[in-house]
């Protein structure tokens, strides 16, 4: 992709200030070092940076552009970047932006899973992720909690909600047909809605169908052509192979950012791959969650592991070329769809149909959230489980008596840090993991 694939998008930003690249750069480098906290921390402190100290983006601007993104598959903040570093200086300024803002945690979740991998055993290193398993989980339920406060609007969302909960749940319908689904339902019931007039700024009307078609091939070509000489080179069963396919079909599937897509991965990577065990998923989603960049780096920790264990020899080769991967996978698709998509942003608020089909999507991702939430728990809480078929349900039935009080004071602690004392999720996670590193000291 070339910065002639797209039109100039100057043009979209009236009033706006007009930094260089080489501003713009050192600004984008900035964030991705700080851009802890999740999504709504990147977003919120994007926001203080971009519209209000450099007055690149206007406020509507930047809210459009966040609606925009967040109808797309795969982090919402990392795309969010992407698109304000192309409406500021085109392709080049998307790809500068985007890639600052994932190179950082990239390199410090590579670092983490090599210690990980090679002394994760360590019992004080154990516990201290022990600490970090259960701090996760009181993570995950604010996340559930702010999500469903906020996309829960009526009665069918909250059927949507409740259904995709018990098709996950109960039925083990994978996710990507619950996103269908809802979509097709919002979508359906956006038809009605009245049409609204589009804002100022270049409409989808002026954008020449060929430009957008010439930059999704080449996207599709960048995204796909090296993860197909992946394959050539190993064969099609080589866990490189197998991770480069699961990847790419997770990155157009990941509505609602990680969180949404966390159970469908982790069960997928646990249950069916075997790549890597419960504990460690946690493992590192606690990890993700304490280093900079978008919570989905968590699968580049994914990617290091299981190509580590089952690549071959020399591991840490395998381990470095399965992260680089899981990377390029998760990734390259997330330029494409802001690159092909940028130009008809002005014109998707006044599509209703379209806000509807992101509604209910995300209103699918709460039932979603709220089963990764239980199936956290009970991989946190229950040291043993058992999984119990009757006729079409499936239900994983913890057995009581290997409750584990320890995990349960400390998933207290963490939710008491977060709900009660209003602790950062860095904070939360250094004290849940201090204080289980004590607990293991003294027993």
């Amino acid at each position: 992709m070339t910065d002639h694939a797209q039109p100039t998008p100057r043009d979209l930003r009236p009033g706006a200030l007009s930094p260089s690249l080489q501003e713009a750069r050192r600004v984008w480098a900035r964030i991705g070092l700080t851009s802890f906290g999740g999504p709504a921390g990147q977003i919120a402190m994007m926001h203080k940076v971009l519209v209000d100290q450099k007055r690149w983006l206007d406020e509507e601007t930047f809210l459009l552009a966040l609606n925009f993104c967040t109808l797309l598959p795969g982090p919402e903040a990392m795309q969010l970047a992407t698109y304000a570093g192309w409406r500021l200086h085109g392709i080049r300024g998307g790809l500068t932006a985007g890639l600052l803002f994932v190179a950082p945690g990239a390199v410090v979740i590579l670092a983490i899973a090599i210690l990980y991998a090679n002394f994760g055993a360590v019992p004080m290193v154990a516990a201290v992720f022990e600490g970090i398993k259960a701090a996760v989980l009181a993570v995950v339920v604010e996340a559930l909690l702010r999500i469903a406060g906020r996309s829960l609007k009526g009665g069918l969302d909250w059927l949507i909600a409740a259904t995709s909960f018990l098709a996950i749940f109960l039925f083990k319908v994978p996710f990507p047909l619950i996103v269908i689904a809802a979509g097709l339902i919002g979508y359906c019931r956006g038809l009605s809605a009245p049409r609204e007039p589009s804002l100022g700024g270049r409409s989808a009307s002026t954008v020449e169908p060929g430009v957008t078609a010439r930059t999704i091939l080449i996207g599709i070509g960048i995204w796909l052509l090296p993860l197909v000489a992946v394959a050539l080179a190993f064969g099609f069963d080589h866990v490189l192979t197998r991770l480069a396919l699961f990847f790419s079909n997770l990155a157009v599937v990941t509505f609602g950012g990680a969180y949404a897509v966390l159970a469908y991965m982790a069960q997928d990577v646990v249950e069916t791959y075997g790549w890597l065990k419960p504990g460690e998923m946690l493992d590192g989603l606690g990890l993700a969650e304490t280093t900079p960049g978008p919570l989905i780096l968590v699968t580049e920790f994914v990617g290091f592991i299981a190509s580590y264990r089952h690549g071959g020899e020399p591991a840490l080769l395998y381990g470095v070329l399965g992260a680089a991967v899981t990377l390029w996978a998760t990734f390259a698709p997330c330029f494409l769809f802001v690159f092909a998509g940028a130009p008809y942003v002005e014109w998707l608020k006044s599509v209703p149909s379209l806000r509807s089909a992101l509604a209910a999507i995300t209103a699918a991702v709460v039932g979603v959230i709220f089963n990764l939430s239980l199936w956290f728990a009970l991989h946190v809480f229950f040291r043993t489980r058992s999984e119990v078929t009757l006729g079409p349900l499936r239900l994983d039935v913890p057995d009581v008596a290997s409750l584990d009080w320890i995990a349960v004071g400390l998933a207290l602690l963490a939710a008491g840090l977060l709900f009660i004392m209003r602790a950062g999720i860095v904070t939360t996670l250094a004290v849940a993991a201090a204080v289980s590193l004590v607990i293991a000291s003294l027993t």
